[in-house]
């Protein structure tokens, strides 16, 4: 009787820790499926909300680094002309900041929440980016602790950076709140299209769907 229980326990340990929500994303360059992080509820609540009013549809990535971020969500991009400078428009509100490097972090196909300079470090409220990266050493942690005004990552997580990559001077200062679980091969095919002098891509990379799936 007691294997039993401490077999269920098990399995509802299991089973309560795993992401209910999803996002399947479809651009004119292929089709990402996001997991959306529970422990990240008011990001998560937000992006779900955006996708069930078809708000991404048809807006761009409007900015795309190679080894760094694919970025999407800017209003105005929706029906912006080549010429227009894209990425300082948002909706009328913030999503407060759930950061928490300790447990989820900028590694190869994490999802993150852009933000401008507010001391809270809070969201925007539309604008979001999927972190291709690059293989990190020894320098690239010693630049980041500088760059986070000393926070120490994780060893774990360094095993991770060296093995696939990310960003680590992004922990602790942007919120994290899912990740990648198919599509990578279509975030580097983005990534490596031909930019402007502002990061925007030459040859429209658009957002046809973004939806919450089961």
């Amino acid at each position: 009787m007691k294997a039993k229980l401490i077999v269920l326990l098990i399995f509802n340990s299991l089973f309560c820790s795993a992401q209910k929500y999803k996002a399947q994303i479809v651009t004119n360059y292929g089709t990402i499926v996001l997991e959306l992080y529970d422990g990240t509820p008011m990001h998560r609540d937000n992006f779900i909300k955006l996708c069930n009013q078809h708000y991404y549809d048809s807006l761009l990535f409007h900015r795309v680094i190679n080894h760094f971020v694919i970025q999407a969500g800017d209003p105005f991009s929706k029906y912006a002309n080549d010429s227009v400078l894209l990425g300082d428009s948002d909706l009328n509100y913030f999503v407060p900041a759930e950061i928490m490097p300790e447990k989820y972090y900028h590694k190869r196909g994490a999802l993150g929440m852009a933000r401008d300079d507010n001391p809270q470090k809070n969201s925007s409220a539309c604008q979001f980016y999927i972190v291709q990266g690059k293989i990190a050493d020894d320098s690239t942690f010693i630049k980041a602790r500088k760059r986070t005004d000393g926070y120490e990552i994780p060893e774990e997580h360094k095993k991770v950076y060296r093995k696939i990559g990310g960003i680590p001077h992004l922990d602790s200062r942007y919120t994290v709140f899912g990740e990648v679980l198919k599509g990578m091969d279509v975030v580097d095919k983005i990534a490596v299209v031909q930019t402007d002098k502002n990061d925007r891509p030459k040859k429209e990379v658009r957002i046809i769907s973004a939806r919450i799936i089961k």
